[in-house]
């Protein structure tokens, strides 16, 4: 599988409680560590066992080493990464004791891949069987590269995270598309053309999102809805709720990363949307249990959290 997408290094600062505009609090700790969502989302892919690419830049600054750490130490193919003069990609994020984040990103060198940068390696993104798209380069990136997957017939799954604006064939292209409930509601209001996301309330408007993104031509969609698992709506059949483990959060950050690279493993390897989004809510449950995005990714001989069952 080939990721294309952003590469960060996380400045994570952890808190009691996250501060209030125009509050100073003391923090407990800095550590700098590796991330951007498309780095997480390979490392993921990566370390669970995936044959995995990554395309994407950093820049020749002291943050790039500890950036591109996590995708060297999990073997990824960098054979598509730029290092080029100036800022490397910085996240801010802070993480409070309930495991709750805030983040603020600053795309760096993440900003240079557009489409012309994605072109170089357009041989590389037809050689996998899925692609990953992310929502953190420039949009004409994310719709070249898709377009290099649909002449090559590889499958594509896009994380719409954050939402950007896209072509509309793109988003169709998806196979799954990967969002949350508001980014479901976002990519809605773009395919239906009303502009404004309706506002998700509850689980029956979860189900109603990820239904009418069927209808406007989606092939497949996996809403991912927090501690509660995910939603798995295909054209022509009914939805599927897929449950995530129960864990104590110890940090959510990146959570949603490793749940998209898990499912991107799995699809690769041939499982069915369902089977390879029950995997990936555990996945993300195991991160969650751990600090940080990339060091809190499982191997692939790792126990997993399970779901318990009803009784």
């Amino acid at each position: 599988m080939v990721v294309v997408g952003s590469t960060n290094a996380d400045l994570l600062a952890r808190v009691r409680v996250h501060p209030a505009p125009g509050e100073t609090l003391l923090g407990r700790s800095v550590d700098v560590l590796p991330g951007g969502k498309g780095a997480n989302q390979a490392v993921a892919a990566a370390r669970l066992g995936a044959r995995t690419a990554f395309i994407g830049a950093v820049g020749q600054d002291t943050f790039a080493p500890a950036a591109l750490s996590g995708l060297r130490a999990a073997g990824v193919d960098l054979t598509g990464l730029a290092e080029l003069p100036g800022a490397t990609g910085i996240a801010l994020v802070t993480v409070a004791d309930d495991g709750e984040n805030a983040i603020v990103v600053i795309p760096g060198a993440n900003g240079s891949m557009d489409a012309e940068a994605v072109q170089r390696h357009a041989d590389l993104i037809r050689s996998g069987r899925v692609l990953v798209l992310q929502g953190e380069i420039p949009r004409s990136g994310a719709e070249a590269a898709a377009r290099a997957a649909r002449e090559a017939g590889v499958r594509l799954v896009f994380n719409l995270a954050p939402v950007i604006e896209v072509d509309p064939d793109t988003l169709r292209q998806a196979d799954p598309l990967v969002v949350n409930e508001h980014e479901a509601a976002a990519a809605l209001a773009a395919l239906d053309g009303s502009g404004t996301p309706a506002p998700i309330t509850g689980p029956a408007d979860e189900d109603r999102v990820a239904q009418s993104l069927v209808e406007h031509g989606l092939r497949s969609v996996v809403v991912t809805v927090g501690a509660r698992g995910a939603l798995v709506a295909r054209a022509g059949e009914a939805l599927t709720r897929v449950p995530s483990p129960r864990v104590r959060a110890v940090d959510t950050t990146g959570a949603g990363d490793a749940f998209v690279g898990a499912l991107a493993h799995r699809l690769a390897r041939g499982d069915d949307l369902v089977t390879a989004a029950h995997l990936a809510a555990r996945v993300g449950a195991y991160a969650v249990g751990r600090a940080g995005a990339q060091p809190s990714y499982p191997g692939a001989t790792d126990p997993l959290p399970v779901v318990e069952e009803q009784g």
